[in-house]
């Protein structure tokens, strides 16, 4: 595996075949795993996987954990040499981003809601990185978790609408055995919160596969299952279209139902979509 934390080096590696990246912000777990053996079968026998890490400021509002956001950095190179990738292009802020720095990528329909709404700037920051990250590995193709439902959607969004040739690949949501989505935010968690973190995931199953048909029924359902957990606060609990991310009023089979639930000043998402 090799390490490459400068632009100049990423951009003079020979490439000859097809380049699989997971972009992420380290602090690797099974989730990652995942990612990284779907990007691997996706690559080809003869093609290359490709991890980035790299903690973004720019998609960190004011005021938010972007200063004690988790970094393993010996831990995350031991990770991903044991996953077998290629190489792991680990840049800095000061490397990515210029001082002066005056122009972002802005998607300016599907970030303005959900994430976008409860968190100003954030997908302009992912959106920017992205597109950074696609240009400088001169990526053929990409992995990202469905965890993050609304990301995937704006970065396929961007994808085709500024004409990158990179394919876009989703994966399913990697879940610990309680059924918490995997997320590097986890680990903040104390053991209580930690323990009560489940019922997002009991929440979303109970208000799929409660027979309910209007969204407002849906929803109440999914509140009323993580009411049972006292140190749940709700930002938001949604039933969405997939295609637009706006409120529907009935569940159909391109709808999702997404969350954001605080555990103490843990704020965590999650998502299911209804088939």
């Amino acid at each position: 595996m090799r390490i490459i934390t400068t632009i100049p080096e990423a951009q003079s590696l020979p490439r000859s075949n097809r380049l699989v990246v997971v972009p992420t912000m380290g602090a690797l777990h099974k989730a990652h795993a995942e990612l990284i053996r779907v990007a691997r079968k996706h690559a080809g026998r003869d093609g290359e996987v490709a991890v980035s890490i790299f903690v973004n400021p720019l998609q960190f509002e004011p005021g938010s954990d972007y200063e004690r956001y988790p970094r393993s950095e010996k831990a995350d190179e031991e990770f991903c040499r044991k996953a077998g990738i290629d190489f792991l292009f680990r840049p800095s802020a000061a490397e990515m981003y210029a001082d002066d720095r005056s122009v972002f990528v802005d998607e300016s329909f599907l970030s303005n809601v959900l994430e976008g709404k409860s968190r100003p700037g954030h997908f302009r920051g992912v959106c920017t990185v992205v597109a950074k990250l696609f240009n400088i590995l001169a990526a053929d193709a990409a992995v990202f978790g469905e965890k993050d439902f609304q990301q995937l959607a704006i970065v396929r969004r961007m994808v085709r609408d500024l004409n990158f040739k990179v394919e876009i690949i989703g994966v399913p949501t990697v879940r610990e055995e309680d059924g918490l989505a995997c997320s590097s935010r986890n680990q903040y968690l104390n053991l209580e919160e930690r323990k009560e973190a489940a019922v997002l995931y009991k929440a979303l199953r109970a208000a799929v596969n409660g027979g309910k048909k209007s969204a407002a029924d849906v929803v109440a359902v999914a509140r009323k299952v993580i009411a049972e957990a006292p140190l749940a606060r709700i930002d938001y609990v949604e039933l969405v279209s997939a295609e637009t991310l706006r409120p529907i009023q009935m569940a159909g089979p391109n709808s999702v139902l997404v969350l954001a639930v605080f555990f103490g000043k843990t704020r965590l998402i999650d998502n299911i979509c209804l088939r």
